[in-house]
């Protein structure tokens, strides 16, 4: 029998990993919550979650630094919590990986639901893992571009983002279809994350922010990526 997904909660409130812990449960979901981001890193050597709720103040760290660890080397999904409410957190989160950003307070359902977008995905199909476009290679194996010998990572988000083009190069590629594809929550949060995803693949394919010649955007549209792509 297949096991529900692991959530790991990472906040330092008592009352808090209470309530998600038992919101989570009742949803189906396997839990494990920490107070502490030693514990948590302690718990990562053996264990990688599907899910992970990260609180930014911890008496210990602040869960920025944990918060680019998850996303690109363990891969998992990434939703950070927290009573910091500024938008230059939020856009700090979200280019070092994360998936999405909750503050505080929230209601208890509305990260289950969350929780549940970002574990959508289309039914599981075969994958091809290297693509190539230009003088760039994406290895999605091993989440890097490529160029002239050269290799720059890319995170598991922008992973999903990046392949959505490459699939679909010369398509006009709208906003509720990238919502239904990626698993995003409608508003303005999956609207930013998706801004802040394409702004980091544009900036590791050198594109020119003001005139770039691969992700292109359409405005009141979507996007097009205008490069030739083969896969390998």
């Amino acid at each position: 029998m297949t096991q529900a997904p692991l959530v790991t909660i990472l906040d330092d409130e008592p009352a808090i990993r209470e309530i998600l812990t038992e919101a989570l449960q009742e949803a189906g979901f396997r839990t494990r919550a920490f107070s502490r981001a030693t514990e948590f890193e302690a718990a990562l050597r053996t264990t990688t979650p599907d899910v992970a709720l990260v609180d930014l103040g911890l008496p210990d760290r602040d869960g920025l630094t944990l918060v680019h660890r998850l996303a690109l080397e363990q891969g998992a999904k990434v939703i950070i919590i927290s009573g910091r409410a500024q938008v230059q957190d939020r856009v700090t989160g979200l280019e070092l990986g994360a998936d999405d950003y909750v503050t505080k307070p929230f209601e208890a359902a509305e990260v289950v639901a969350r929780v549940r977008a970002r574990l959508r995905t289309p039914a599981a199909k075969p994958q091809q893992t290297t693509a190539h476009f230009g003088e760039w290679t994406a290895h999605f194996d091993r989440f890097t571009l490529e160029r002239d010998g050269q290799e720059t990572p890319f995170s598991q988000a922008e992973s999903e983002v990046l392949r959505l083009f490459l699939e679909s190069p010369k398509r006009l590629i709208t906003r509720a279809h990238m919502q239904e594809a990626l698993g995003g929550t409608a508003g303005d949060s999956f609207d930013r994350a998706m801004d802040v995803r394409i702004s980091r693949l544009r900036t590791k394919l050198g594109e020119d922010p003001k005139n770039p010649r691969l992700i292109k955007t359409i405005y009141g549209a979507g996007y097009i990526f205008l490069g030739d792509v083969t896969w390998s």
